[in-house]
Parts: structure tokens; C-alpha cells; sequence
């Protein structure tokens, strides 16, 4: 059964919170799956991260490029799992089947959106009931990831 963490975004956009997050998990030594809501979002994203910060690289790749089962980090708006990621990062809006075949799911999700909210406080819901593991971290006024009770 796999952790969970919410990730409540109030001062940045899931875009420029996301590559902070993967890679605290990269550099821990994590495989990452990013599922989007859409094709149209992984190609945005997959150009976003290359480019997110001049001194910073994060190897990645979806399934449009060679060899998907080698990417460290993989974008993608289904449900593959090429590379064996253990960590699934769920942008706002991504399908959420098969969370269990992970060790940590991180949830994204916009504050300022009453549909994302709604669909966290649902996710939420269900997998208390279901027994997960979960925290909720929130952006503090400085930007900063700070754990709620």
C-alpha cells in the first residue's frame, strides 16, 4: 500500500511546483511516473522540463521518445508503466486506477480550482476509508511546502 501526499498548491502553478518535487524524488534515488489528464499536457510538460531552470537537468522522457522502459522519470497520460517507476506523481485531472502498484503517490492539486478541490477532498476520502497512509502539505505565503494536520 503505497504512502500518499497531497500536494495543495495556493502560490504556484502545479507547472512550477512539479519539477521541485521530482526532483527531491530523483535525487533520492526514485524512478518517477508524471500521468497527465491529456497527451496535449505531457507535451507541454515534457518540453517544461527541459527547460524549468538552466542549472537543472531531469532525465526524462514518454512514450514518444526510444527506449521508455530506461527513462528515470516518464510522462505519460495512461495507465503504462514502462520504466517500473515506483513513485506516480498525479497531475490535476489524471486518472488515478492503479495507485497500489506504487510505494509513494503524490497528488496535485490547485487550491484556486473548485474541480481539483473537490476531486482531492474525493481521493481523500476514499483512501482514508481505505486504509492509505496519507499527509497533506500546503504552500506556506513564502512558497514553501509546509505539512497540515
Amino acid at each position: 500500500m503505497p504512502d500518499i501526499r497531497f500536494y495543495h498548491l495556493t502560490r504556484r502553478t502545479a507547472d512550477q511546483a512539479l519539477p521541485e518535487l521530482v526532483d527531491r524524488a530523483y535525487h533520492k534515488g526514485h524512478k518517477i511516473l508524471i500521468r497527465c489528464a491529456g497527451e496535449a499536457e505531457v507535451s507541454r510538460l515534457d518540453e517544461h522540463l527541459w527547460a524549468f531552470h538552466p542549472d537543472a537537468f531531469l532525465p526524462h522522457g514518454s512514450a514518444r521518445d526510444k527506449f521508455p522502459d530506461q527513462q528515470p522519470i516518464f510522462l505519460t497520460s495512461g495507465i503504462d508503466n514502462p520504466a517500473g517507476s515506483d513513485v506516480l506523481m498525479l497531475m490535476p485531472g489524471a486518472g488515478t486506477d492503479d495507485i497500489d502498484a506504487y510505494k509513494l503517490c503524490c497528488v496535485i492539486f490547485n487550491g484556486q480550482d473548485e474541480s481539483q478541490v473537490t476531486q482531492a477532498r474525493s481521493l481523500w476520502k476514499n483512501w482514508k476509508d481505505a486504509g492509505h497512509n496519507m499527509t497533506y502539505w500546503q504552500q506556506s505565503d513564502a512558497g514553501k511546502w509546509e505539512q497540515k494536520t
